[in-house]
């Protein structure tokens, strides 16, 4: 068996030991097609105030930049489906925030990944990121194998849906490299379209990120004006409305990850529980979750624009 093989075995033994559903890995290369999609979707200010999509534009299109002497790019994909459902009352949170700040729990799984395969290979140089880095990694899932990015933007596998974080490692060693996935499942199905109460799902897979639910609830610092018109559709705090009616998802299974586990305040809080709740509750209930992102002030305001 060669090294490539050896080591590309190992790793992909590694990533599901620590709770990884998928790992594909594809050679480190410039994106120069994603590129051009990049530069014409920031020229239409898809971006809104998210400045930090302009930033450091090479560096997401070429992973050499991120880490000298790059030679192949690995891609994970963690589960977040949950098995519970939020109370019938509660102002809506996507579930990736249900749990633990997935940036810290994946970030750490990424550095003991990393530690084995310099434990087994050698010396591996290597950068793990977790989507707050300059990189493209639905890009990287599709260039890996692991699905097609469907018309509502997030990755679709085939067998279990969108419900997933993805996580990239970039290395400098070569590994074997998976096939592209090269087909694109969503057909002529435009129930995302339909469905996105802001109509930030736009034709040809292109997303008006200014215009998206999670935009306005997690980005959008300053409160939305009467005149502005959006239905919130009562979501606190993101948005899943693309993916429930995404067919794919009838195949998601439930995750694994003990971090995942909701914390039990987003299940069950009314309205009302959320309104009358301290500055001081909230930093405590959610000081391990995403929901701090958007902090006090900012629930405050999507509460307010819920009613």
């Amino acid at each position: 068996m060669l090294p490539t093989e050896q080591y590309t075995r190992y790793i992909k033994a590694q990533a599901a030991r620590l709770g990884f559903s998928y790992c594909g890995i594809a050679r480190a290369e410039k994106l120069n097609e994603d590129a051009r999609r990049l530069e014409q979707w920031l020229n239409k200010n898809h971006q809104g105030s998210m400045q930090y999509m302009e930033n450091h534009f090479d560096k997401r299109i070429d992973p050499t930049l991120l880490v000298p002497g790059a030679q192949s790019v690995i891609t994970l994909l963690k589960n977040y489906y949950p098995e519970t459902k939020q109370q019938n009352n509660s102002p809506k949170i996507a579930r990736y925030a249900w749990g633990k700040d997935y940036h810290e729990v994946i970030r750490a799984q990424l550095k003991e990944l990393l530690f084995e395969m310099n434990q087994e290979i050698g010396t591996v140089t290597g950068r793990g990121f977790v989507d707050s880095a300059p990189v493209l990694e639905r890009a990287w899932a599709v260039k890996s194998g692991l699905g097609w990015v469907g018309k509502n933007g997030n990755l679709i596998s085939k067998q279990n849906g969108s419900y997933f974080f993805i996580a990239t490692l970039i290395v400098d060693i070569p590994l074997q490299y998976d096939d592209p996935f090269a087909k694109d499942y969503c057909g002529t199905c435009k129930q995302c379209i339909d469905a996105c109460p802001t109509n930030a799902i736009l034709p040809n897979k292109e997303i008006n990120g200014s215009q998206c639910i999670s935009y306005y609830t997690i980005e959008l610092k300053e409160a939305l004006s009467q005149e502005t018109n959006v239905k919130t559709e009562n979501w606190l705090f993101g948005c899943d409305i693309c993916q429930e009616v995404c067919p794919w998802n009838r195949f998601s299974k439930p995750h694994s990850e003990p971090a995942f586990e909701p914390i039990p305040a987003i299940l069950n809080l009314s309205s009302q529980e959320w309104e009358e709740m301290s500055e001081e509750v909230f930093k405590q209930l959610f000081k391990e979750s995403p929901l701090k992102r958007a902090r006090y002030s900012g629930i405050r305001k999507n509460l307010r624009w819920l009613q």
